[in-house]
């Protein structure tokens, strides 16, 4: 199986690669540019190649990142990851969070009886539903909470903007900006997505002293280093149905 990893910025894919490489002296190829300036590295797994994309910030970017790889080279899987927000007290700084639904929580008009998302208002979806049995295998596997995912264009930064989604979204786990992006360009090529997200901050008023950066890049190499062999399993399955 082949698999690409859409990831933001760089430091996200070394955590990503960094996950994915078996031993600390294993080197992959050297990483290459994609059209449009796209930086792509990859790394091999036991039935699975990974090739981890830099695509940029925002659901835009993502998309239009996610959609040139996948026009140049045949995947059977797409995965979003980085990290996010966490909304407390089930997602804390430092946690996992596989989604098991990838939404777009800003994507629609606001309106006097309130927010209408734009499959409410008849243009196409608001929801990427990833597989459930791979979703749940890739969070038992890493120990991340299982839930949804929101994709925001503007992230939250106030405690009635966080009260807002969480009335909204009642099960939300997380809260990134690239999900949505890199799932509507998976489902326009028939391909699986699947998106986690390592937690650096509370979903909340904006405090960039508290956020744990770091730790959340820790984590998600950390959760790649289990998530590989869980993917490859899966692929592996699928492929012969």
């Amino acid at each position: 199986m082949r698999a690409l990893v859409v990831t933001a910025v760089a430091a996200e894919a070394d955590s990503v690669l960094t996950g994915l490489t078996p031993h600390p002296d294993a080197f992959g190829p050297e990483p290459r540019t994609l059209p449009g300036g796209y930086l792509i590295a990859r790394r091999d797994l036991p039935g699975t190649a990974f090739d981890v994309l830099v695509g940029g910030v925002g659901p835009a970017a993502a998309a239009a990142a996610t959609a040139t790889a996948l026009a140049l080279s045949p995947y059977a899987l797409v995965v979003s990851a980085g990290i996010g927000g966490g909304f407390p007290p089930a997602a804390p700084v430092g946690s996992l969070v596989v989604a098991d639904a990838i939404v777009a929580a800003d994507l629609g008009a606001e309106t006097d009886e309130g927010f209408l998302d734009v499959q409410t208002l008849g243009f196409g979806h608001a929801v990427h539903l990833p597989p459930a049995e791979l979703a749940a295998r890739a969070a038992e596997a890493t120990g991340a909470l299982l839930a949804p995912v929101l994709s925001a264009s503007t992230v939250t930064g106030t405690a009635a903007r966080a009260a807002a989604l969480a009335a909204r979204h009642p099960m939300a786990g997380a809260e990134a900006m690239e999900g949505f992006g890199v799932a509507e360009a998976a489902a326009a090529h028939g391909l699986p997505v699947l998106e986690i997200r390592a937690v650096s901050n509370a979903v909340g008023p904006r405090d960039r002293a508290a956020w744990r950066i770091g730790d959340a890049l820790a984590a998600l190499a950390d959760g790649f280093r289990v998530l590989g062999p869980v993917l490859a399993n899966w692929g592996e399955r699928h492929e012969h149905r």
